[in-house]
């Protein structure tokens, strides 16, 4: 494994995006969910796992970690950061998404970057009243606790959005990490904004339509239904795409459980590429 100091590159609104190189082969770009960053988040260990076969790129998203952020955000903007990233990879690039960062990757194969292949685990849409009803009572908590300036709030809200029990968010308040919980909190806004929240966090099956690529989506057997099914529907509404659970596996999926399918489905050979 080769490993390189972090570097950065200028998306296309001049933000600065930070990112390390892992490895060498294909390029890989591993793409981060809510609240997670290089330093914090399953990224770092996928690349190492990949990194026999594959050059895997971390980035951290903007304003998390050692990447800049430039207002007004639109999900656009992050569309952009990813799309400068595969092009700091010499052009094209295989992605994996997990969690609100699948959702991301989805939303910029269907607009057209430069992927070449896309996996996704868990992307966490709604797919009922119930859900929908939830995904926007916690937006209008996230939005008026970032508007308050309540940082900490808005990450206590999201954990327990995501089922994390009362008692357990309140000890996590104490923990010598929750500094760094607080300091990219504002980017839970930025992860609500990609899943949806004009529609609820509902599948959008009329922009993954558009994803024009292999696509792999991934769930785990262990996970609620409640993160399964969202997963079923992505894989019914992107075209051709395979649909595949992991045995045994959460939401915080085991990156040697995960790498090994990974290198299998970025090894493939596309329609137009003989196989050796």
């Amino acid at each position: 494994m080769n490993a390189t100091a972090s570097r950065t590159v200028a998306s296309t609104d001049g933000t600065e995006i930070a990112y390390t190189v892992t490895g060498s082969g294909p390029a890989v770009v591993f793409v981060d969910g809510a609240l997670c960053h290089r330093a914090f988040g399953p990224g770092a260990a996928v690349a190492e796992q990949l990194a026999a076969h594959h050059t895997v790129y971390t980035y951290d998203r903007r304003g998390r970690g050692g990447s800049a952020d430039t207002a007004p955000f639109a999900v656009e903007r992050e569309i952009e950061d990813l799309a400068a990233v595969i092009a700091a990879t010499g052009g094209t690039a295989h992605v994996i998404g997990v969690s609100s960062g699948g959702v991301l990757a989805l939303r910029a194969a269907a607009s057209g970057v430069a992927i070449s292949r896309i996996a996704v685990y868990e992307p966490p849409f709604s797919t009922g009243d119930g859900q929908r009803e939830r995904f926007d009572a916690y937006v209008s908590d996230l939005t008026e606790a970032l508007a308050d300036g309540r940082r900490g709030d808005a990450a206590a809200r999201f954990m327990a959005f995501v089922g994390m029990p009362a008692e357990m968010v309140d000890q996590m308040r104490g923990a010598p990490m929750w500094p760094a919980f607080e300091a990219v909190a504002p980017t839970l806004a930025y992860d609500a904004a990609a899943v949806g929240t004009a529609a609820g966090g509902s599948v959008p099956a009329e922009v993954l339509a558009g994803v024009a690529v292999p696509a792999l989506v991934l769930d785990g057997g262990a996970s609620p239904e409640l993160l399964r099914a969202p997963a079923r529907e992505v894989a019914a509404a992107v075209p051709g795409a395979e649909y595949r659970t992991l045995a045994d596996q959460t939401h915080e999926v085991a990156a040697d459980v995960l790498a090994p399918v990974l290198a299998e489905f970025f090894a493939r050979p596309t329609a137009d590429e003989p196989t050796v």
